[in-house]
Protein backbone atom coordinates (compact mmCIF):
# COMPACT_ATOMS: atom_id res chain seq x y z
CA UNK A 1 0.00 0.00 0.00
CA UNK A 2 1.10 3.37 -0.73
CA UNK A 3 0.05 7.19 -0.85
CA UNK A 4 -0.92 7.94 -4.18
CA UNK A 5 -0.30 11.53 -3.89
CA UNK A 6 3.97 10.89 -3.01
CA UNK A 7 4.54 7.27 -3.94
CA UNK A 8 5.99 6.54 -0.84
CA UNK A 9 4.81 3.20 1.09
CA UNK A 10 2.87 3.60 4.32
CA UNK A 11 4.31 0.68 5.83
CA UNK A 12 5.33 1.12 9.54
CA UNK A 13 8.99 0.82 10.61
CA UNK A 14 8.44 -2.55 12.47
CA UNK A 15 6.86 -4.08 9.31
CA UNK A 16 9.62 -3.27 7.20
CA UNK A 17 12.20 -4.60 9.57
CA UNK A 18 10.35 -7.96 9.55
CA UNK A 19 10.26 -7.79 5.75
CA UNK A 20 13.88 -6.92 5.97
CA UNK A 21 14.48 -10.39 8.40
CA UNK A 22 12.40 -12.76 6.35
CA UNK A 23 14.27 -11.30 3.15
CA UNK A 24 17.48 -12.10 4.95
CA UNK A 25 16.61 -15.92 5.67
CA UNK A 26 16.81 -18.45 3.06
CA UNK A 27 13.00 -19.78 1.81
CA UNK A 28 13.50 -22.93 3.58
CA UNK A 29 13.64 -21.41 6.87
CA UNK A 30 11.00 -18.33 6.33
CA UNK A 31 7.63 -20.44 6.29
CA UNK A 32 8.73 -22.26 9.56
CA UNK A 33 9.52 -18.99 10.73
CA UNK A 34 6.31 -17.34 10.34
CA UNK A 35 4.63 -20.52 11.63
CA UNK A 36 6.36 -19.84 15.21
CA UNK A 37 5.46 -16.40 15.02
CA UNK A 38 1.96 -16.93 14.36
CA UNK A 39 1.66 -19.67 16.90
CA UNK A 40 3.74 -17.43 19.45
CA UNK A 41 1.01 -14.83 18.69
CA UNK A 42 -2.26 -17.00 19.28
CA UNK A 43 -0.72 -18.85 21.58
CA UNK A 44 -0.51 -16.21 24.04
CA UNK A 45 -3.90 -14.75 23.28
CA UNK A 46 -4.89 -17.98 23.96
CA UNK A 47 -3.62 -18.00 27.37
CA UNK A 48 -4.65 -14.52 28.37
CA UNK A 49 -8.21 -15.40 27.14
CA UNK A 50 -7.84 -18.03 29.81
CA UNK A 51 -6.73 -16.13 32.41
CA UNK A 52 -9.44 -13.67 32.15
CA UNK A 53 -12.10 -16.33 32.12
CA UNK A 54 -10.63 -17.89 35.16
CA UNK A 55 -10.60 -14.67 36.77
CA UNK A 56 -14.49 -13.98 36.24
CA UNK A 57 -15.31 -17.43 37.31
CA UNK A 58 -13.43 -17.31 40.18
CA UNK A 59 -15.08 -13.69 40.83
CA UNK A 60 -18.32 -14.64 40.04
CA UNK A 61 -17.85 -17.52 42.55
CA UNK A 62 -16.69 -15.69 45.11
CA UNK A 63 -13.27 -17.39 45.37
CA UNK A 64 -9.94 -15.89 45.46
CA UNK A 65 -7.97 -15.45 42.33
CA UNK A 66 -4.81 -17.89 42.34
CA UNK A 67 -2.22 -15.67 41.95
CA UNK A 68 1.09 -17.58 41.46
CA UNK A 69 4.25 -15.47 42.85
CA UNK A 70 7.11 -15.34 40.91
CA UNK A 71 11.28 -15.42 41.77
CA UNK A 72 12.00 -12.14 43.20
CA UNK A 73 8.57 -10.73 43.78
CA UNK A 74 7.98 -9.66 47.08
CA UNK A 75 7.54 -5.49 46.15
CA UNK A 76 5.16 -2.97 46.56
CA UNK A 77 2.82 -1.55 48.92
CA UNK A 78 1.52 -4.99 50.65
CA UNK A 79 4.93 -6.06 51.00
CA UNK A 80 6.52 -5.72 54.29
CA UNK A 81 9.33 -7.97 54.07
CA UNK A 82 11.69 -7.85 57.27
CA UNK A 83 8.50 -5.12 59.29
CA UNK A 84 5.92 -8.52 59.00
CA UNK A 85 4.90 -9.52 62.05
CA UNK A 86 6.04 -12.76 63.44
CA UNK A 87 3.96 -15.65 63.53
CA UNK A 88 2.62 -16.25 67.10
CA UNK A 89 3.44 -19.63 68.76
CA UNK A 90 0.03 -21.18 69.39
CA UNK A 91 -1.14 -20.42 72.99
CA UNK A 92 -2.39 -23.12 75.22
CA UNK A 93 -6.06 -22.99 76.00
CA UNK A 94 -7.18 -20.06 78.11
CA UNK A 95 -10.26 -19.69 80.58
CA UNK A 96 -13.19 -18.34 78.95
CA UNK A 97 -13.38 -14.88 79.52
CA UNK A 98 -15.53 -11.84 78.04
CA UNK A 99 -19.26 -10.48 79.31
CA UNK A 100 -20.87 -13.66 79.55
CA UNK A 101 -18.80 -15.82 81.88
CA UNK A 102 -19.76 -15.74 85.31
CA UNK A 103 -16.85 -17.48 86.68
CA UNK A 104 -17.09 -18.43 90.63
CA UNK A 105 -20.15 -16.35 90.53
CA UNK A 106 -22.31 -18.57 88.14
CA UNK A 107 -25.09 -19.98 89.60
CA UNK A 108 -24.08 -23.64 91.51
CA UNK A 109 -25.12 -26.54 89.92
CA UNK A 110 -27.64 -28.87 92.29
CA UNK A 111 -26.82 -32.50 93.00
CA UNK A 112 -30.30 -33.75 94.55
CA UNK A 113 -33.06 -36.35 94.16
CA UNK A 114 -34.59 -33.63 91.19
CA UNK A 115 -37.19 -32.35 93.51
CA UNK A 116 -37.16 -28.23 93.99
Amino acid sequence: MSDVSTGVPLASGKSEIFQAVLQFMPDWVQIPALVLIVLLVVGSWGFKLKRRIDRRRAARTGQAVQVTERHGQGRGADYLGPYAPQQAAPQPAQQPSGADFLGAYAPQQRQGNGQA
